[in-house]
């Protein structure tokens, strides 16, 4: 791991850094606060996936989630939401595919297969790398996001329930298989076959009856994007066909900023200290 920059606030240690992912085959870019706790005994960890376009940095600078992280004793780690300049064709093309926008999903398609698998960077890798270099505890962790993290935090923990106690998102994309954006990221990353997109879709992985991990979710009724690409009615609806537990938060005059965020952000850390701490 290399350190590129370090910063104290609220008591704890904000460091950025950048390492060499054997899983994406690329240098790859994380971020960890660690509360002041984390300085006489191991720490539970959160997880961030950050939206479109996004980098390890935003949420760091924008959420105001380390108060509150050092309030409850938890460390936060966000990472970069994919590979980044490594010559692919197209991979800087658009917003929605390629760089930045990796979809938190292993690539089966070439020529991204080689390298986009932030699935198995998110729930293997960097965790294994946090756990060994820094003082947390093994396997208490849990994750959240935003937008196209918000979907891949869904997806992920209700794949990966093993790996992770809670989970919420901030104006998650609820059905990709159901709107362009995720329609386009599958065919380019996964091929055409769109039984492998299910697993990628937190709608349907609910309508596959798997286990009833409780979701919390948050969302902005002014959100540009609300209606074409998050459809939260498509996952409200599923749960409650399907009696999966969910708690919807919407909030009048909201949009999809991290002024949203940062507004409910003690609420989320409050929610996972609340099963990171349990004995």
């Amino acid at each position: 791991m290399q350190l590129s920059s370090q910063h104290t606030l609220h008591d704890g240690q904000l460091s950025f850094y950048r390492h060499e992912s054997t899983v994406n085959q690329a240098s790859m870019g994380f971020a960890i606060y660690l509360p002041p706790q984390s300085t006489s005994k191991p720490v539970p960890v959160l997880y961030f996936l950050s939206g479109l376009t996004c980098t390890e940095e935003n949420f760091m600078i924008k959420s105001g989630a380390q108060r509150f992280a050092a309030k409850h004793g938890i460390a936060l780690v966000s990472m970069d939401t994919s590979p980044r300049n490594l010559g692919l064709p197209g991979e800087d093309d658009s917003y929605d595919f390629g760089s930045g926008a990796g979809f938190y999903l292993n690539a089966s398609k070439e020529p991204w297969s080689r390298h986009y698998r932030m699935e198995d960077y998110v729930v293997k890798e960097l965790p294994g790398l946090i756990e060994e270099h820094f003082p947390v505890q093994p396997g208490n962790r849990s994750v959240f996001g935003h937008s196209m993290g918000g979907h891949g935090a869904l997806t992920l923990a209700l794949k990966n329930q093993d790996k992770f106690r809670s989970v919420s998102a901030f104006s998650p994309i609820t059905a990709p298989t159901q709107n362009e954006w995720g329609i386009k990221a599958f065919t380019g990353y996964l091929g055409d076959d769109r039984t492998l997109w299910r697993q990628y879709d937190t709608v349907e992985l609910i309508k596959s009856g798997v286990a009833p991990m409780p979701l919390l979710v948050d969302q902005g009724l002014a959100d540009e994007f609300l209606t074409e690409y998050l459809q939260p009615e498509k996952l409200l609806e599923v749960c409650e066909q399907h009696k999966h537990p969910l708690t919807m938060r919407q909030h009048a005059g909201y949009d999809h900023s991290y002024y949203f965020i940062s507004s409910f952000i003690e609420d989320h850390i409050s929610y996972h200290a609340g099963y990171l701490h349990q004995d």
